[in-house]
């Protein structure tokens, strides 16, 4: 019987207010992310896009001004709760069809922000998905602490 794949997990305490923190996270996303971790072909990302609003879009934008969806806003809570919804595939291409879920909640506690981070329904990437999604929770990994870091910099 097939092992459904656990969903990623993170759990940050960011120096800084609530509300600084959930900005950067949301409204600020292209100034911590990896530039790396793009999908654009033949330009370079400048900029992470998340429409500040449930069925908003989210996207990255080239240095051409070209844009390449990742998915859709769920729910744009300031400054609780975002929910995204996922819509690379394994392969790290854009479908419509296809969809994985991307919850962060914040917590404000004195000076610091709990960040907690959930990419859940990983089963949709399908059977022998195993080693894309170790290299996913690496990543993210990587790009919370960026986050992290430019938050309590801000």
């Amino acid at each position: 019987q097939p092992i459904e794949p656990a969903a990623i997990r993170k759990t940050s305490e960011v120096k800084a207010p609530i509300d600084r923190t959930f900005r950067v996270f949301a409204d600020r996303m292209g100034e911590w992310w990896h530039k790396e971790h793009s999908i654009a072909q033949g330009t370079k990302q400048v900029d992470v896009v998340v429409e500040p609003r449930a069925g908003g879009r989210w996207y990255e934008k080239g240095e051409d001004g070209s844009e390449h969806p990742w998915g859709r806003v769920v729910a744009y809570e300031p400054p609780n709760r975002l929910v995204l919804a996922w819509q690379l595939t394994r392969e790290f291409k854009f479908d419509a069809d296809f969809e994985t879920t991307v919850e962060v909640l914040f917590e404000e506690q004195g000076d610091t922000t709990i960040v907690r981070f959930e990419h859940r329904d990983l089963e949709r990437m399908g059977a022998g998905a195993a080693q894309e999604l170790e290299a996913m929770d690496g990543g993210w990994g990587m790009l919370l602490e960026l986050f992290k870091t430019e938050a309590e910099r801000s």
